[in-house]
């Protein structure tokens, strides 16, 4: 007599997610693992006198979503109450976001920071009916003279500051930007309050870290959040000291002892895989050795299906809408871009390029590397390749992080050696008209080319980056299916549309193969992880346009219900 379930699921889809992509009925979950996967008679047999029985009247289950590049405790600390929310479509303009600055403002003690997240000059409704318009200081210094204001864009590569926080940063028309950083200035010389890549250093390190309650509930907001999405698993991608200035102090090494005291405590409800972060923007390699020695072992006492560093990030670049990813090709209206690494001229950086990743790669790393221009990923699996040619490893799973425009050459390279490619199809449809103007309509059309990498035999992984976008999946799966512009409907690049099974494996199966735990977790398969994530319809025959409004009905966790929205 089998022994009986502690929870079973019956009467709807379960997507298994295995090698044949099999559908069954129902499913059964026994101390925190899938005991059984088969038709209602074949899993009620599995029922006993303590069984849970859930009907999922129709709806379809398939693994617990792992987001595979998502900032978590950024997230949860860009999030209100923490931070203002001047994302659309909470504010459509300039004049909405001074509101939203001038109230909080009146809530502060004198000289209290004002942090917000999330403005995009596309729903800006200033800059969308006067060309060239962006945001500046001079919009915030009527509502915020007694407060330094720091905003962060949706990118996280560009941020927008009142007269006082430049004041407080030491920013002057005078002020040299770090490599890779940009100040912008008025016809005068004058800074306009807009800092991109490594310039925001130069703000985030005047600004007053976050304590460790702090950390905390943001940790614990976004894992809430995480719940309801029906996301169990997450990659943190970038913890450590190159991290102690980006997203308001929390990609910092204390952060990473914060997740440590979680799991310690049993109170870590999710998967986190961490990359740690050495390395500031623009930081030399010489640094890496004693850096990463500060951080080996930091997390050696968790339980490694709940927390595990895997491995190190590298920001290479910066990003196609500021005009800073390193392309082979002009974008529109001139410059290349360049890598964002330590030295003044190509040669130099693609020099600290090679020598980060020998270093990381030899010492036994895995290897997540920011990098969004074609020029700059070819680079990147370059280095790579040549890391790999001096001390082979048979089982390294580096990664290209975004790879916006990854060439045929570089996607070869990376399938010939069994490394990965992370890509943020869930902003496509929101950028892809911006992106015409940029790089122009061909490159455009390119941009994240889920099908080339999947049909090199690349296993494609997708995340959300939050809190540049929200962590919604299923806005990813249909806008890999689609590719179409949610402004304006048009289809950009329609030839890299996938099916179903490879979205959903990029966001489930993949993503466990990036983690190094294909063998217990990423499928609803008997004897692995009992993560599960219920969505209210049929996912495998809605039409495309339909799955991005489908709710989350419910999350398992190891095997124990986060989340009910039935």
């Amino acid at each position: 007599m089998p022994q009986p379930a502690d929870l079973v699921l019956v009467n709807g889809t379960v997507l298994t997610v295995d090698a044949a992509f099999r559908a069954t009925q129902a499913i059964a979950v026994r101390d925190g693992l899938i005991a059984a996967t088969g038709s209602d008679d074949e899993i009620r047999t599995l029922v006993g006198p303590g069984t849970e029985v859930i009907d999922l009247e129709g709806r379809t289950a398939l693994p617990g979503i792992n987001d595979s590049h998502l900032h978590a405790a950024a997230f949860g600390a860009t999030r209100p109450p923490l931070a203002l929310d001047v994302a659309s479509p909470t504010v459509s303009s300039i004049a909405d976001v001074r509101e939203a600055v001038r109230r909080k403002a009146a809530q502060l003690p004198f000289g209290d920071w004002i942090f917000g997240n999330g403005w995009d000059v596309g729903y800006l409704k200033e800059c969308l009916t006067e060309p060239g318009r962006t945001p500046r200081r001079q919009d915030l210094d009527e509502v915020s003279r007694d407060h330094p204001v720091l905003l962060y864009e949706f990118s996280g590569h560009t941020a927008w500051l009142n007269s006082r926080a430049l004041e407080a940063a030491g920013i002057t028309g005078a002020t040299q930007p770090p490599p890779g950083g940009i100040i912008e200035t008025d016809a005068d010389g004058v800074p306009t309050g807009l800092l991109r890549e490594g310039a925001l250093d130069l703000v985030n390190s005047a600004v007053p870290l976050m304590d460790d309650a702090a950390r905390e509930a943001a940790i614990r907001s976004a894992v809430a959040v995480c719940h309801a999405e029906g996301i169990t698993s997450f990659t943190e991608p970038g913890l450590g000291p190159g991290g102690t200035s980006l997203f308001l102090g929390v990609a910092d090494t204390e952060t990473l002892q914060m997740y440590a005291r979680l799991e310690a405590a049993g109170e870590l409800r999710a998967r986190v895989s961490v990359l740690l972060l050495p390395l500031e923007m623009g930081g030399a390699a010489r640094h890496l050795p004693e850096r990463m020695a500060r951080l080996e072992g930091l997390c050696a006492e968790a339980d490694p299906r709940r927390l595990r560093v895997l491995g190190v990030k590298l920001f290479a670049d910066g990003i196609p809408p500021s005009r800073t990813a390193w392309m082979h090709e002009e974008y529109v209206g001139g410059g290349y871009g360049s890598l964002c690494l330590h030295g003044h001229t190509h040669t130099q950086r693609i020099e600290e390029l090679d020598a980060i990743v020998r270093y990381a790669h030899t010492a036994g790393h895995q290897l997540g590397v920011h990098i969004t221009g074609d020029h700059g990923i070819d680079a990147v699996v370059d280095a790579f390749e040549a890391a790999h040619n001096g001390t082979p490893r048979p089982d390294a799973r580096h990664y290209v992080i975004h790879g916006d425009f990854a060439s045929a050459r570089s996607l070869a390279t990376l399938s010939r050696h069994g490394w990965g490619i992370n890509m943020n199809p869930g902003v496509k449809d929101a950028i892809a008209d911006l992106m015409d103007g940029i790089v122009g309509p061909e490159r455009s059309a390119y941009q994240w080319p889920v099908r080339s990498a999947s049909e090199a035999g690349i296993p494609v992984t997708a995340s959300s980056d939050a809190p540049i976008t929200y962590p919604d999946w299923r806005r990813g799966v249909a806008s890999m299916m689609l590719r179409e512009s949610k402004a304006s409907g048009r289809r950009s690049g329609p030839e890299q549309c996938v099916g179903l099974e490879t979205a959903i494996r990029a966001y489930t199966s993949n993503a466990a193969w990036q983690d190094f735990a294909e063998d217990w977790k990423g499928t609803l398969e008997a004897g692995k992880a009992a993560d599960i994530c219920v969505v209210d319809g049929d996912l495998a025959h809605a039409d495309p346009h339909d799955i991005a409004a489908m709710p989350v009905a419910m999350t398992v966790f190891d095997g124990e219900i986060v989340h009910d929205a039935r």
